[in-house]
Protein backbone atom coordinates (compact mmCIF):
# COMPACT_ATOMS: atom_id res chain seq x y z
CA UNK A 1 0.00 0.00 0.00
CA UNK A 2 2.45 2.60 0.50
CA UNK A 3 4.33 1.48 -2.63
CA UNK A 4 0.63 2.75 -4.08
CA UNK A 5 0.93 5.41 -1.86
CA UNK A 6 4.23 7.14 -3.62
CA UNK A 7 3.58 5.86 -7.31
CA UNK A 8 -0.08 7.56 -7.33
CA UNK A 9 0.53 10.64 -5.09
CA UNK A 10 -3.49 11.02 -5.94
CA UNK A 11 -4.36 8.62 -3.19
CA UNK A 12 -5.12 9.79 0.24
CA UNK A 13 -2.72 8.02 2.23
CA UNK A 14 -3.43 9.18 5.63
CA UNK A 15 -6.24 7.18 5.74
CA UNK A 16 -4.65 4.01 4.96
CA UNK A 17 -4.18 3.43 9.42
CA UNK A 18 -7.75 3.55 9.81
CA UNK A 19 -8.62 0.92 7.25
CA UNK A 20 -9.91 -1.25 9.24
CA UNK A 21 -11.70 0.80 11.66
CA UNK A 22 -15.50 0.60 12.05
CA UNK A 23 -16.56 4.03 11.26
CA UNK A 24 -19.59 5.18 13.73
CA UNK A 25 -22.94 4.27 12.38
CA UNK A 26 -25.65 6.60 12.24
CA UNK A 27 -29.08 5.38 14.06
CA UNK A 28 -30.58 5.19 10.71
CA UNK A 29 -28.00 3.26 9.06
CA UNK A 30 -27.82 1.04 12.43
CA UNK A 31 -31.74 0.58 12.15
CA UNK A 32 -31.52 -0.43 8.59
CA UNK A 33 -28.67 -3.10 8.28
CA UNK A 34 -30.01 -4.47 11.72
CA UNK A 35 -32.96 -5.14 9.89
CA UNK A 36 -31.11 -6.76 6.80
CA UNK A 37 -29.63 -8.81 9.32
CA UNK A 38 -26.09 -7.07 8.32
CA UNK A 39 -25.41 -5.31 11.25
CA UNK A 40 -23.09 -7.66 12.67
CA UNK A 41 -20.58 -7.42 10.20
CA UNK A 42 -17.07 -7.24 10.92
CA UNK A 43 -16.53 -3.68 9.46
CA UNK A 44 -18.97 -1.53 7.95
CA UNK A 45 -17.67 1.53 5.60
CA UNK A 46 -20.33 4.06 5.19
CA UNK A 47 -19.78 6.60 1.76
CA UNK A 48 -16.36 6.20 1.45
CA UNK A 49 -14.11 8.19 -0.71
CA UNK A 50 -12.86 7.46 -4.21
CA UNK A 51 -9.70 7.68 -2.38
CA UNK A 52 -10.69 5.48 0.19
CA UNK A 53 -12.20 2.68 -2.00
CA UNK A 54 -9.25 2.40 -3.90
CA UNK A 55 -7.16 1.91 -0.80
CA UNK A 56 -9.73 -0.48 0.17
CA UNK A 57 -9.94 -2.44 -3.15
CA UNK A 58 -6.12 -2.41 -3.69
CA UNK A 59 -5.73 -3.99 -0.18
CA UNK A 60 -8.04 -6.56 -0.64
CA UNK A 61 -6.52 -7.09 -3.85
CA UNK A 62 -9.47 -6.69 -5.66
CA UNK A 63 -7.52 -5.10 -8.77
CA UNK A 64 -4.56 -2.98 -9.81
CA UNK A 65 -4.55 0.84 -10.36
CA UNK A 66 -3.89 1.52 -14.23
CA UNK A 67 -0.92 4.06 -15.88
CA UNK A 68 -3.19 6.68 -15.92
CA UNK A 69 -4.89 6.02 -12.45
CA UNK A 70 -7.26 3.87 -13.50
CA UNK A 71 -8.95 1.13 -11.32
CA UNK A 72 -8.48 -2.12 -13.39
CA UNK A 73 -10.30 -5.02 -12.36
CA UNK A 74 -11.31 -8.67 -14.32
CA UNK A 75 -14.83 -10.00 -13.14
CA UNK A 76 -13.71 -13.87 -14.05
CA UNK A 77 -16.27 -16.10 -15.50
CA UNK A 78 -18.98 -13.96 -15.95
CA UNK A 79 -18.46 -10.95 -17.98
CA UNK A 80 -21.43 -9.59 -19.43
CA UNK A 81 -25.17 -9.75 -17.50
CA UNK A 82 -26.80 -13.12 -16.35
CA UNK A 83 -30.27 -12.83 -17.06
CA UNK A 84 -31.13 -16.20 -17.35
CA UNK A 85 -30.55 -15.98 -13.97
CA UNK A 86 -33.08 -13.15 -13.06
CA UNK A 87 -36.35 -13.90 -10.92
CA UNK A 88 -38.62 -11.44 -9.47
CA UNK A 89 -40.19 -12.61 -6.50
CA UNK A 90 -43.97 -13.34 -7.05
CA UNK A 91 -46.22 -11.24 -4.46
CA UNK A 92 -49.45 -9.38 -4.11
CA UNK A 93 -48.47 -6.26 -4.33
CA UNK A 94 -46.24 -6.29 -8.71
CA UNK A 95 -47.71 -9.66 -9.58
CA UNK A 96 -50.51 -8.37 -11.80
CA UNK A 97 -48.22 -5.55 -13.24
CA UNK A 98 -45.05 -7.65 -14.23
CA UNK A 99 -45.85 -9.32 -17.55
CA UNK A 100 -44.49 -13.03 -16.77
CA UNK A 101 -42.68 -15.27 -19.18
CA UNK A 102 -38.83 -16.06 -20.67
CA UNK A 103 -38.09 -12.26 -19.23
CA UNK A 104 -39.23 -12.00 -15.85
CA UNK A 105 -39.05 -15.24 -14.61
CA UNK A 106 -40.62 -16.30 -10.64
CA UNK A 107 -39.73 -17.38 -7.65
CA UNK A 108 -41.47 -17.54 -4.23
CA UNK A 109 -41.18 -15.46 -1.76
CA UNK A 110 -39.82 -18.03 0.99
CA UNK A 111 -36.91 -19.39 -1.72
CA UNK A 112 -36.33 -15.59 -1.56
CA UNK A 113 -36.17 -15.59 2.14
CA UNK A 114 -34.23 -18.31 2.58
CA UNK A 115 -31.13 -17.38 0.02
CA UNK A 116 -31.08 -13.95 1.72
CA UNK A 117 -30.51 -15.15 5.50
CA UNK A 118 -27.70 -17.40 4.32
CA UNK A 119 -26.16 -14.29 2.09
CA UNK A 120 -26.57 -11.90 5.07
CA UNK A 121 -24.90 -14.90 6.98
CA UNK A 122 -22.46 -14.94 4.78
CA UNK A 123 -22.11 -11.36 4.56
CA UNK A 124 -21.83 -10.44 8.43
CA UNK A 125 -18.48 -12.30 8.70
CA UNK A 126 -16.87 -10.00 6.35
CA UNK A 127 -16.22 -6.10 5.44
CA UNK A 128 -19.15 -4.75 3.69
CA UNK A 129 -19.61 -0.91 2.06
CA UNK A 130 -22.82 0.62 2.09
CA UNK A 131 -23.29 3.67 -0.15
CA UNK A 132 -26.27 6.28 -0.37
CA UNK A 133 -27.44 7.22 -3.34
CA UNK A 134 -29.80 8.62 -6.12
CA UNK A 135 -31.64 7.62 -9.47
CA UNK A 136 -32.97 10.05 -11.56
CA UNK A 137 -32.11 13.25 -12.07
CA UNK A 138 -35.63 14.74 -11.38
CA UNK A 139 -36.41 15.37 -8.05
CA UNK A 140 -40.13 14.53 -8.03
CA UNK A 141 -39.39 10.91 -9.35
CA UNK A 142 -36.00 10.38 -7.56
CA UNK A 143 -35.81 7.25 -6.17
CA UNK A 144 -33.15 7.19 -2.83
CA UNK A 145 -31.31 3.38 -3.33
CA UNK A 146 -28.92 2.01 -0.99
CA UNK A 147 -26.43 -0.34 -2.16
CA UNK A 148 -24.31 -2.98 -0.09
CA UNK A 149 -21.72 -4.16 -1.61
CA UNK A 150 -18.67 -7.54 -0.65
CA UNK A 151 -16.46 -5.59 -3.03
CA UNK A 152 -14.97 -2.14 -2.31
CA UNK A 153 -14.76 -1.65 -6.03
CA UNK A 154 -18.64 -2.48 -6.59
CA UNK A 155 -18.58 0.48 -4.29
CA UNK A 156 -16.47 2.39 -6.18
CA UNK A 157 -18.51 1.51 -9.62
CA UNK A 158 -21.86 2.68 -7.86
CA UNK A 159 -20.53 6.24 -6.72
CA UNK A 160 -19.91 6.63 -10.46
CA UNK A 161 -22.95 5.54 -12.02
CA UNK A 162 -25.20 6.57 -9.58
CA UNK A 163 -25.97 10.03 -8.55
CA UNK A 164 -24.01 10.04 -5.54
CA UNK A 165 -24.15 13.66 -2.93
CA UNK A 166 -20.96 14.71 -1.97
CA UNK A 167 -22.00 14.73 1.73
CA UNK A 168 -25.03 12.16 2.18
CA UNK A 169 -27.71 13.16 4.39
CA UNK A 170 -27.88 11.65 7.76
CA UNK A 171 -31.13 10.95 7.57
CA UNK A 172 -31.00 8.97 3.93
CA UNK A 173 -33.99 6.89 4.22
CA UNK A 174 -33.59 4.16 1.36
CA UNK A 175 -36.82 3.31 -0.69
CA UNK A 176 -34.81 0.24 -2.44
CA UNK A 177 -31.76 -1.66 -1.28
CA UNK A 178 -29.73 -3.59 -3.40
CA UNK A 179 -27.29 -6.15 -1.70
CA UNK A 180 -24.31 -7.35 -4.18
CA UNK A 181 -22.51 -10.97 -2.18
CA UNK A 182 -20.55 -11.12 -5.37
CA UNK A 183 -18.91 -14.18 -4.08
CA UNK A 184 -21.32 -15.97 -2.82
CA UNK A 185 -22.19 -18.75 -5.21
CA UNK A 186 -25.68 -20.56 -4.25
CA UNK A 187 -26.97 -24.12 -4.44
CA UNK A 188 -29.11 -24.64 -7.26
CA UNK A 189 -30.65 -27.81 -5.35
CA UNK A 190 -30.86 -26.18 -2.37
CA UNK A 191 -31.16 -22.56 -3.22
CA UNK A 192 -33.88 -22.93 -5.85
CA UNK A 193 -31.76 -20.89 -8.01
CA UNK A 194 -30.96 -21.65 -11.96
CA UNK A 195 -27.14 -21.56 -11.52
CA UNK A 196 -24.41 -20.14 -8.45
CA UNK A 197 -25.51 -16.92 -10.08
CA UNK A 198 -28.49 -15.02 -8.90
CA UNK A 199 -30.24 -11.79 -9.35
CA UNK A 200 -33.56 -11.89 -7.26
CA UNK A 201 -36.12 -8.67 -7.32
CA UNK A 202 -38.36 -8.39 -4.52
CA UNK A 203 -40.91 -5.58 -4.78
CA UNK A 204 -42.43 -6.57 -1.18
CA UNK A 205 -39.24 -5.98 0.28
CA UNK A 206 -37.71 -3.77 -2.07
CA UNK A 207 -34.60 -5.46 -2.44
CA UNK A 208 -32.30 -6.52 -5.11
CA UNK A 209 -30.15 -9.58 -4.41
CA UNK A 210 -26.93 -10.66 -6.44
CA UNK A 211 -25.04 -12.95 -5.84
CA UNK A 212 -22.01 -15.31 -7.73
CA UNK A 213 -20.70 -12.77 -10.58
CA UNK A 214 -19.09 -10.08 -10.13
CA UNK A 215 -19.66 -8.20 -13.05
CA UNK A 216 -20.66 -4.82 -12.06
CA UNK A 217 -23.12 -4.25 -14.86
CA UNK A 218 -25.63 -6.48 -12.59
CA UNK A 219 -26.43 -3.66 -9.87
CA UNK A 220 -26.51 -1.03 -12.90
CA UNK A 221 -29.33 -2.87 -14.69
CA UNK A 222 -30.90 -4.24 -11.35
CA UNK A 223 -31.82 -0.36 -10.44
CA UNK A 224 -32.47 0.29 -14.11
CA UNK A 225 -35.61 -2.67 -14.07
CA UNK A 226 -36.64 -1.04 -10.96
CA UNK A 227 -36.76 1.99 -12.35
CA UNK A 228 -38.77 0.40 -15.23
CA UNK A 229 -41.40 -1.02 -13.04
CA UNK A 230 -42.20 2.09 -10.84
CA UNK A 231 -41.82 4.90 -13.72
CA UNK A 232 -45.21 3.86 -15.67
CA UNK A 233 -47.14 3.90 -12.60
CA UNK A 234 -46.27 7.76 -12.38
CA UNK A 235 -47.19 7.89 -16.07
CA UNK A 236 -43.09 8.52 -17.03
CA UNK A 237 -41.93 6.66 -19.75
CA UNK A 238 -38.69 4.84 -18.98
CA UNK A 239 -36.30 4.36 -21.87
CA UNK A 240 -33.07 3.07 -22.65
CA UNK A 241 -32.00 5.47 -24.86
CA UNK A 242 -29.58 8.44 -25.29
CA UNK A 243 -30.32 12.20 -25.28
CA UNK A 244 -29.23 15.26 -26.09
CA UNK A 245 -30.34 18.99 -26.92
CA UNK A 246 -29.71 21.44 -29.88
CA UNK A 247 -28.68 24.77 -29.14
CA UNK A 248 -32.35 26.19 -29.64
CA UNK A 249 -32.94 24.70 -26.37
CA UNK A 250 -34.97 20.98 -28.18
CA UNK A 251 -33.79 17.95 -27.11
CA UNK A 252 -33.89 14.65 -29.18
CA UNK A 253 -33.87 10.89 -27.91
CA UNK A 254 -31.85 8.21 -29.58
CA UNK A 255 -33.56 4.43 -29.21
CA UNK A 256 -30.70 1.68 -30.57
CA UNK A 257 -29.51 -1.55 -29.39
CA UNK A 258 -25.45 -2.18 -29.17
CA UNK A 259 -23.90 -1.68 -32.03
CA UNK A 260 -26.31 0.32 -33.60
CA UNK A 261 -24.59 4.02 -33.40
CA UNK A 262 -26.69 5.13 -30.57
CA UNK A 263 -23.66 6.37 -28.08
CA UNK A 264 -21.94 7.39 -31.29
CA UNK A 265 -24.24 9.87 -33.15
CA UNK A 266 -25.71 11.40 -29.82
CA UNK A 267 -22.56 12.22 -29.51
CA UNK A 268 -22.00 15.72 -30.93
CA UNK A 269 -19.94 18.99 -30.04
CA UNK A 270 -22.52 21.03 -31.21
CA UNK A 271 -25.46 19.12 -29.16
CA UNK A 272 -24.82 18.94 -25.05
CA UNK A 273 -25.52 15.01 -23.83
CA UNK A 274 -27.85 14.66 -21.07
CA UNK A 275 -27.03 10.93 -20.61
CA UNK A 276 -25.83 7.87 -22.80
CA UNK A 277 -28.45 5.21 -21.91
CA UNK A 278 -31.52 5.20 -19.41
CA UNK A 279 -33.89 8.41 -18.73
CA UNK A 280 -37.33 9.26 -18.52
CA UNK A 281 -39.75 11.49 -19.86
CA UNK A 282 -41.95 12.84 -17.92
CA UNK A 283 -45.09 15.41 -17.90
CA UNK A 284 -42.20 17.54 -18.00
CA UNK A 285 -39.71 16.66 -19.79
CA UNK A 286 -36.55 14.36 -20.52
CA UNK A 287 -34.15 13.02 -17.31
CA UNK A 288 -31.43 10.97 -17.13
CA UNK A 289 -31.38 8.01 -14.42
CA UNK A 290 -27.69 8.34 -13.61
CA UNK A 291 -25.14 10.13 -12.47
CA UNK A 292 -22.82 8.21 -15.28
CA UNK A 293 -21.38 6.24 -18.12
CA UNK A 294 -20.71 2.83 -18.39
CA UNK A 295 -18.77 2.88 -22.05
CA UNK A 296 -18.18 0.16 -23.92
CA UNK A 297 -14.21 0.31 -24.75
CA UNK A 298 -13.20 -2.12 -27.32
CA UNK A 299 -10.95 -0.82 -30.12
CA UNK A 300 -11.84 3.10 -28.62
CA UNK A 301 -9.99 5.14 -30.50
CA UNK A 302 -8.59 9.23 -28.89
CA UNK A 303 -9.08 10.65 -32.25
CA UNK A 304 -12.53 9.06 -33.04
CA UNK A 305 -13.87 9.16 -29.27
CA UNK A 306 -12.01 11.67 -27.76
CA UNK A 307 -14.44 12.52 -24.44
CA UNK A 308 -14.81 8.41 -23.76
CA UNK A 309 -11.05 7.89 -23.86
CA UNK A 310 -10.10 10.92 -22.03
CA UNK A 311 -13.06 9.92 -19.60
CA UNK A 312 -11.54 6.12 -19.22
CA UNK A 313 -7.78 7.63 -18.93
CA UNK A 314 -8.25 9.14 -15.58
CA UNK A 315 -8.46 8.43 -11.30
CA UNK A 316 -11.43 7.39 -10.77
CA UNK A 317 -12.78 5.30 -13.62
CA UNK A 318 -13.47 1.75 -13.45
CA UNK A 319 -12.03 -0.51 -16.44
CA UNK A 320 -13.94 -3.87 -16.38
CA UNK A 321 -11.70 -6.86 -18.19
CA UNK A 322 -9.39 -4.61 -20.15
CA UNK A 323 -6.57 -6.27 -21.35
CA UNK A 324 -3.07 -4.12 -20.11
CA UNK A 325 0.56 -4.74 -19.58
CA UNK A 326 1.80 -5.81 -16.51
CA UNK A 327 4.66 -3.65 -16.17
CA UNK A 328 3.68 -0.28 -17.22
CA UNK A 329 -0.04 -0.42 -16.72
CA UNK A 330 -1.06 0.99 -19.73
CA UNK A 331 -4.26 -0.44 -21.81
CA UNK A 332 -4.13 -2.14 -24.40
CA UNK A 333 -8.25 -0.93 -25.83
CA UNK A 334 -7.35 -3.23 -29.21
CA UNK A 335 -7.20 -6.76 -27.56
CA UNK A 336 -10.70 -8.60 -26.62
CA UNK A 337 -8.29 -11.53 -25.00
CA UNK A 338 -10.47 -11.71 -21.75
CA UNK A 339 -13.65 -10.31 -23.74
CA UNK A 340 -15.04 -8.19 -26.31
CA UNK A 341 -17.63 -6.53 -23.60
CA UNK A 342 -14.28 -4.40 -22.11
CA UNK A 343 -16.23 -1.59 -20.39
CA UNK A 344 -15.39 1.50 -18.37
CA UNK A 345 -17.30 3.43 -15.55
CA UNK A 346 -16.83 6.85 -15.07
CA UNK A 347 -18.67 10.02 -13.51
CA UNK A 348 -21.03 12.01 -16.03
CA UNK A 349 -18.90 15.27 -15.07
CA UNK A 350 -15.54 13.55 -16.76
CA UNK A 351 -17.66 14.76 -19.92
CA UNK A 352 -17.34 18.16 -20.86
CA UNK A 353 -20.34 18.78 -22.82
CA UNK A 354 -22.66 17.49 -20.75
CA UNK A 355 -26.36 19.59 -19.71
CA UNK A 356 -26.08 20.92 -16.38
CA UNK A 357 -28.77 19.19 -14.20
CA UNK A 358 -28.79 16.34 -16.90
CA UNK A 359 -32.67 17.37 -17.66
CA UNK A 360 -34.42 18.96 -20.55
CA UNK A 361 -37.29 20.11 -22.05
CA UNK A 362 -39.69 17.79 -23.96
CA UNK A 363 -38.20 16.42 -27.49
CA UNK A 364 -39.09 17.40 -30.65
CA UNK A 365 -36.90 14.67 -32.40
CA UNK A 366 -36.65 10.38 -31.99
CA UNK A 367 -34.47 9.20 -33.76
CA UNK A 368 -34.71 4.75 -33.90
CA UNK A 369 -31.54 3.46 -34.71
CA UNK A 370 -31.27 0.13 -36.16
CA UNK A 371 -27.77 -1.80 -38.17
CA UNK A 372 -30.01 -3.68 -40.70
CA UNK A 373 -27.49 -6.79 -42.09
CA UNK A 374 -30.24 -7.73 -44.27
CA UNK A 375 -29.28 -4.73 -46.20
CA UNK A 376 -32.94 -3.85 -47.04
CA UNK A 377 -34.02 -1.24 -44.95
CA UNK A 378 -33.60 2.42 -45.91
CA UNK A 379 -30.72 4.51 -44.18
CA UNK A 380 -33.81 7.04 -42.96
CA UNK A 381 -37.29 7.27 -43.15
CA UNK A 382 -40.10 9.23 -41.30
CA UNK A 383 -42.03 7.37 -39.36
CA UNK A 384 -46.14 8.29 -38.55
CA UNK A 385 -47.09 7.94 -34.56
CA UNK A 386 -47.89 4.50 -35.21
CA UNK A 387 -45.56 3.31 -37.06
CA UNK A 388 -43.00 5.02 -34.27
CA UNK A 389 -44.75 2.45 -31.81
CA UNK A 390 -44.79 -0.31 -33.89
CA UNK A 391 -40.83 0.32 -34.29
CA UNK A 392 -40.67 0.51 -30.63
CA UNK A 393 -42.52 -2.61 -29.84
CA UNK A 394 -39.87 -4.64 -32.41
CA UNK A 395 -36.56 -2.89 -31.15
CA UNK A 396 -35.23 -4.94 -34.51
CA UNK A 397 -31.46 -4.91 -35.23
CA UNK A 398 -29.88 -8.10 -36.97
CA UNK A 399 -26.36 -9.78 -35.66
CA UNK A 400 -23.69 -9.92 -38.78
CA UNK A 401 -22.02 -13.45 -39.79
CA UNK A 402 -19.19 -14.36 -37.15
CA UNK A 403 -20.27 -12.36 -34.23
CA UNK A 404 -21.56 -16.05 -32.21
CA UNK A 405 -20.93 -19.89 -33.06
CA UNK A 406 -23.21 -21.04 -35.72
CA UNK A 407 -24.29 -17.30 -36.68
CA UNK A 408 -23.28 -17.84 -41.52
CA UNK A 409 -25.98 -15.43 -42.12
CA UNK A 410 -27.87 -12.43 -41.32
CA UNK A 411 -29.89 -12.87 -37.76
CA UNK A 412 -32.75 -10.48 -37.14
CA UNK A 413 -32.98 -9.59 -33.43
CA UNK A 414 -35.92 -7.99 -31.66
CA UNK A 415 -35.58 -6.63 -27.90
CA UNK A 416 -38.59 -4.97 -27.40
CA UNK A 417 -38.55 -1.19 -26.43
CA UNK A 418 -34.98 -1.51 -27.51
CA UNK A 419 -34.16 -2.99 -24.36
CA UNK A 420 -36.22 -6.05 -23.68
CA UNK A 421 -34.30 -8.04 -20.91
CA UNK A 422 -35.23 -4.65 -18.55
CA UNK A 423 -39.07 -4.41 -19.45
CA UNK A 424 -41.03 -5.12 -16.13
CA UNK A 425 -44.72 -4.27 -17.80
CA UNK A 426 -45.82 -5.47 -20.79
CA UNK A 427 -44.48 -3.76 -23.91
CA UNK A 428 -47.71 -1.88 -25.17
CA UNK A 429 -47.69 -0.45 -21.14
CA UNK A 430 -44.47 1.32 -22.48
CA UNK A 431 -45.40 1.83 -26.12
CA UNK A 432 -48.80 3.72 -24.71
CA UNK A 433 -46.68 6.19 -23.05
CA UNK A 434 -44.58 6.86 -25.84
CA UNK A 435 -47.67 6.89 -28.24
CA UNK A 436 -48.98 9.57 -25.70
CA UNK A 437 -45.69 11.97 -25.58
CA UNK A 438 -45.68 11.56 -29.39
CA UNK A 439 -48.94 12.70 -29.78
CA UNK A 440 -49.27 15.49 -27.15
CA UNK A 441 -45.62 17.05 -28.23
CA UNK A 442 -45.98 16.50 -32.27
CA UNK A 443 -42.79 14.79 -32.32
CA UNK A 444 -41.58 13.80 -35.46
CA UNK A 445 -39.87 10.23 -35.74
CA UNK A 446 -37.36 8.66 -37.83
CA UNK A 447 -36.09 4.93 -38.37
CA UNK A 448 -32.48 5.39 -39.10
CA UNK A 449 -30.52 2.09 -40.84
CA UNK A 450 -26.87 2.41 -39.43
CA UNK A 451 -26.02 -1.00 -41.30
CA UNK A 452 -25.82 -2.55 -44.14
CA UNK A 453 -26.62 -1.11 -48.12
CA UNK A 454 -26.08 -2.61 -51.47
CA UNK A 455 -26.67 -5.96 -50.45
CA UNK A 456 -26.40 -7.87 -47.46
CA UNK A 457 -23.69 -8.48 -45.19
CA UNK A 458 -20.80 -9.98 -46.83
CA UNK A 459 -21.84 -8.74 -50.00
CA UNK A 460 -23.14 -5.09 -49.27
CA UNK A 461 -21.28 -2.32 -47.37
CA UNK A 462 -21.67 -0.76 -44.02
CA UNK A 463 -23.41 2.93 -43.97
CA UNK A 464 -20.95 5.60 -44.52
CA UNK A 465 -21.16 7.65 -41.13
CA UNK A 466 -20.96 10.50 -42.45
CA UNK A 467 -23.77 10.20 -45.08
CA UNK A 468 -25.60 9.06 -41.80
CA UNK A 469 -24.59 11.86 -39.66
CA UNK A 470 -25.59 14.38 -42.67
CA UNK A 471 -28.98 12.32 -42.27
CA UNK A 472 -29.88 12.57 -38.54
CA UNK A 473 -28.10 16.23 -38.58
CA UNK A 474 -31.05 17.40 -40.90
CA UNK A 475 -33.69 15.54 -39.17
CA UNK A 476 -32.46 16.99 -36.01
CA UNK A 477 -32.47 20.70 -37.47
CA UNK A 478 -35.86 20.12 -39.00
CA UNK A 479 -34.76 20.86 -42.70
CA UNK A 480 -35.44 17.13 -43.74
CA UNK A 481 -39.32 17.66 -42.93
CA UNK A 482 -39.22 19.84 -46.08
CA UNK A 483 -37.97 17.20 -48.37
CA UNK A 484 -40.52 14.98 -50.73
CA UNK A 485 -40.77 11.66 -49.91
CA UNK A 486 -41.53 8.40 -52.00
CA UNK A 487 -43.28 5.56 -50.89
CA UNK A 488 -41.32 1.62 -49.80
CA UNK A 489 -43.28 -0.69 -50.80
CA UNK A 490 -42.50 -3.87 -48.30
CA UNK A 491 -42.21 -2.16 -45.12
CA UNK A 492 -44.52 1.05 -46.20
CA UNK A 493 -41.82 3.59 -45.21
CA UNK A 494 -41.81 7.11 -46.53
CA UNK A 495 -38.15 8.02 -48.07
CA UNK A 496 -36.60 11.40 -48.86
CA UNK A 497 -35.90 11.25 -53.00
CA UNK A 498 -33.03 14.01 -51.97
CA UNK A 499 -31.03 15.38 -49.27
CA UNK A 500 -27.16 17.37 -49.08
CA UNK A 501 -24.47 15.86 -48.92
CA UNK A 502 -26.09 12.72 -49.54
CA UNK A 503 -26.25 10.51 -52.78
CA UNK A 504 -29.75 9.65 -53.91
CA UNK A 505 -29.08 6.50 -55.00
CA UNK A 506 -27.98 5.93 -51.40
CA UNK A 507 -31.54 6.75 -49.98
CA UNK A 508 -33.34 4.00 -51.64
CA UNK A 509 -31.87 0.94 -50.75
CA UNK A 510 -33.40 -1.12 -53.65
CA UNK A 511 -31.43 1.39 -56.34
CA UNK A 512 -28.33 0.60 -54.28
CA UNK A 513 -28.36 -3.14 -55.01
CA UNK A 514 -27.25 -4.18 -58.56
CA UNK A 515 -29.26 -7.57 -58.04
CA UNK A 516 -33.03 -6.06 -57.90
CA UNK A 517 -34.43 -9.45 -57.35
CA UNK A 518 -32.39 -11.00 -54.74
CA UNK A 519 -33.21 -7.53 -52.95
CA UNK A 520 -36.85 -8.27 -53.23
CA UNK A 521 -36.64 -11.64 -52.04
CA UNK A 522 -34.34 -10.13 -48.90
CA UNK A 523 -36.80 -7.47 -48.11
CA UNK A 524 -39.85 -10.15 -48.10
CA UNK A 525 -37.78 -12.13 -45.68
CA UNK A 526 -36.92 -9.66 -43.24
CA UNK A 527 -40.71 -8.27 -43.52
CA UNK A 528 -42.10 -11.95 -42.69
CA UNK A 529 -39.60 -12.08 -39.69
CA UNK A 530 -41.40 -8.87 -38.31
CA UNK A 531 -44.91 -10.24 -39.25
CA UNK A 532 -43.75 -12.76 -36.88
CA UNK A 533 -42.41 -11.18 -33.99
CA UNK A 534 -44.98 -8.90 -33.84
CA UNK A 535 -47.76 -11.58 -33.03
CA UNK A 536 -46.81 -11.59 -29.72
CA UNK A 537 -47.84 -7.85 -29.28
CA UNK A 538 -51.16 -7.66 -31.51
CA UNK A 539 -53.43 -9.03 -29.10
CA UNK A 540 -53.13 -5.84 -26.94
CA UNK A 541 -51.58 -3.37 -29.60
CA UNK A 542 -53.87 -0.45 -30.22
CA UNK A 543 -55.92 -0.75 -33.96
CA UNK A 544 -53.84 2.32 -35.07
CA UNK A 545 -50.33 0.08 -34.53
CA UNK A 546 -52.45 -3.19 -35.95
CA UNK A 547 -53.35 -1.04 -38.81
CA UNK A 548 -49.96 -0.54 -40.25
CA UNK A 549 -47.95 -3.77 -39.12
CA UNK A 550 -45.63 -4.75 -41.65
CA UNK A 551 -47.05 -7.71 -44.06
CA UNK A 552 -44.61 -10.22 -45.04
Amino acid sequence: MILACREFPFLSCPEVSRILTLPDLDRNLKTHLEQLGLAGATAIHRNLSVASLYEHAVRKGEGEIGADGQFLVETGEHTGRSPKDKFFVREPGSETHIDWGDTNKAIDAKTFDALFDRVAAYLSEREIYSLDTYVGADERYRLPVRIVTQYAWHSLFARNLFLTPDVAPSDFAPEFTVVDAAEFVADPQRDGTRSGTFVLVNMARKIVLIGGTRYAGEIKKSVFTIMNYLMPLRSVLPMHCSANVGKDGTSAIFFGLSGTGKTTLSADSNRPLVGDDEHGWSADGVFNFEGGCYAKVIRLSQKAEPEIWAASHRFGAVLENVVFDPATRALDLESEAKTENTRSAYPVEYIPNIVPGLMAGHPTTIVMLTADAFGVLPPISKLTPEQAMYHFLSGYTAKVAGTEKGVTEPTATFSTCFGAPFMVHHPTVYARLLGERIAEHTVTCWLVNTGWTGGAYGVGKRMSIAHTRAMVNAALDGSLNDATFEPEPFFGLSIPTALPNVPSDVLNPRNAWTDKAAYDAQARKLAGLFFENFKKFEAQASDGVRAIAIKP
